[in-house]
């Protein structure tokens, strides 16, 4: 893990994950709107990169590493390394994906890590969630991952997720419209420059020893 006065020192860093079903280069909508929050992130002056969890093999497990082929170790660095970490689901049966579910359970090895002082390897770091779907469910999504994020030491920045919903059953995807709505438009702006803001706070000023 990087230690902090190493990253006290350098620019905010976003890690996205995009937790779609879809294998590339099939189009994504949550990778529309994923790389909505990465541009708004960019605009105050926050490095970003991201990856479709799909594409890598994680195991199932609550360990930090579960062995031989096991892709998330190499993803949890880069999770640790940024400041931001911005987590984008689709909505399926009203629930956030399988692979943001495995994402979470995954992070569950950061409560074994607590250190003597009980600070999580965590603490410190901003979550912000992107919920997109062709159905209802995107507060119920938003609730489950961030009550998880929480609980493993990520700090939520004030105001709604960014989500969008479209007709239910209906054949107009996010990745379908010309325009974005004002209403989403403006929460990825207030979403992305609360993060920043929190993130660079939480940097210069990190979480005392509880």
């Amino acid at each position: 893990m990087e230690k902090h006065g190493t990253r006290a020192s350098r620019p905010l860093r976003a890690f996205g994950m995009n937790c779609t079903l879809k294998r590339g280069p099939q189009a994504s909508s949550t990778q529309k709107l994923l790389d909505q929050l990465l541009h708004a992130l960019r605009g105050h002056g926050v490095e970003v990169s991201s990856t479709r969890v799909v594409e890598h093999d994680v195991k199932p497990g609550v360990k930090a590493d579960e062995g031989d082929g096991d892709a998330w170790p190499a993803l949890r660095r880069q999770l640790l390394d940024a400041d931001i970490l911005v987590l984008a689901t689709p909505i399926w049966m009203g629930q956030p994906s399988s692979i943001a579910k495995r994402v979470l359970e995954r992070m569950d090895a950061f409560l074994d890590e607590i250190d003597e002082q009980g600070r999580y390897p965590t603490f410190g770091r901003v979550a912000m969630a992107g919920v997109v779907g062709n159905e209802d469910g995107a507060h119920h999504v938003t609730a489950e991952l961030y009550q998880a994020l929480a609980d493993v030491g990520f700090t939520l920045p004030a105001g709604s997720s960014a989500y969008w919903v479209g007709e239910a059953m209906g054949s107009v995807d996010y990745i379908d419209l010309q325009d974005t709505p004002k209403p989403l438009a403006g929460t990825i702006r207030t979403l992305a420059s609360n993060a920043a803001h929190l993130a660079s706070l939480l940097k210069r000023e990190p979480y005392p020893a509880p």
